[in-house]
């Protein structure tokens, strides 16, 4: 469990690449005056990751093998309605076909949520 969530990718593409924020949407900070966005341009799924399923979704987009990950409307229900968390894992699959894990704080996770509603 961490105190602080890093805003940055922990697994797969992108991997130790920051997280920022614009006013549209999140962007993975790729190099200098570089950036992914994350906004539903570009995100094909999302799911957010919780402490059980961690190590699983990891291991599977380490190996490059994340099938098709779906959030439906119950499972963002579900996602807003848990516990306060100060970190927040979400796994996105990207619409080129790129995967990453990202470790997010509240506010950054807040923000995906609006953006990608």
């Amino acid at each position: 469990v961490y105190s602080m969530a890093k805003n940055m990718v922990i697994a797969g593409d992108y991997k130790n690449k920051p997280i920022g924020s614009t006013m549209k949407y999140l962007t993975i900070k790729t190099g200098f005056r570089k950036s992914v966005p994350i906004s539903k341009e570009t995100v094909e799924t999302y799911e957010i990751v919780d402490e059980e399923h961690r190590t699983k979704a990891m291991s599977a987009i380490g190996r490059g093998m994340v099938g098709s990950l779906a959030l439906g409307p119950a499972g963002l229900l579900a996602g807003l309605s848990a516990k306060k968390k100060k970190t927040y894992l979400v796994a996105i699959k990207f619409k080129d076909g790129k995967e990453s894990l990202i470790e997010m704080n509240n506010i950054m996770y807040k923000h995906l949520v609006q953006t990608l509603f």
